[in-house]
């Protein structure tokens, strides 16, 4: 989601088969162990982060289903917050200074502020959250979708999906982030699953507690 590691990561998404991931789920009042999957998918034509489909920009999108009903605050509160993401955090107030905390990352995913350590809020909806790194190079996205699965009734399909683009670069310094892109990838598709994992295990264990 931004420039620094976790863009640098985040650019290393690729069509992987799906990586399962065992959490904690609340079910009938004890904690159980449920599979999450987290598979590539292609984008919905609806997604704020679509308009960064264009040739020469880079766009993907990850996803996992889980029990229940989840709105887009909720879940961009569990991926801000994550194990994860929080060291992301601290490296960014470590070597850049932008510290945050989590009452802040819970401001930013319920609409009382517009920006979070290195991220500024570029459009948001009812079920979507994009947010724009400090340097305009990489977007980061989030969506929640209801959805039906057969034998477990009603769930919520999480989306996760980065945009790597470069606007305003050109000549030798376009040759040198398209290769640094390039390098960066396989490293990107672990992370982001990473990250997106992370954030469906805090999820699953706020829903619990």
């Amino acid at each position: 989601m931004r420039f620094c590691i976790g863009d640098c990561c985040k650019w290393l998404i690729t069509q992987r088969p799906a990586v399962n991931y065992a959490v904690k789920s609340h079910a009938a009042g004890a904690l159980a162990l449920t599979q999450v999957n987290i598979v590539t998918r292609p984008m919905p034509d609806m997604a704020l982060l679509a308009r960064y489909r264009a040739p020469g920009n880079y766009v993907d999108c990850l996803c996992a289903d889980v029990d229940g009903s989840v709105d887009i605050a909720s879940f961009a509160v569990a991926f801000l917050t994550s194990r994860a993401f929080r060291l992301e955090r601290w490296l960014l107030g470590a070597l850049l200074g932008k510290r945050s905390s989590d009452g802040q990352a819970a401001e930013l995913a319920t609409g009382a502020a517009s920006q979070f350590a290195a991220w500024t809020v570029e459009a948001r909806s009812s079920d979507q959250l994009l947010l724009r790194d400090f340097l305009g190079h990489t977007r980061s996205w989030l969506m929640t979708e209801p959805i039906m699965r057969e034998g477990a009734g009603a769930a919520t399909r999480l989306h996760f999906g980065t945009a790597v683009v470069h606007i305003g670069l050109s000549g030798f310094a376009r040759t040198r982030a398209v290769t640094l892109f390039w390098l960066l990838l396989p490293f990107h598709k672990i992370y982001a699953r990473v990250l997106l994992g992370s954030a469906v295990r805090r999820l699953i264990s706020q829903t619990a507690s």
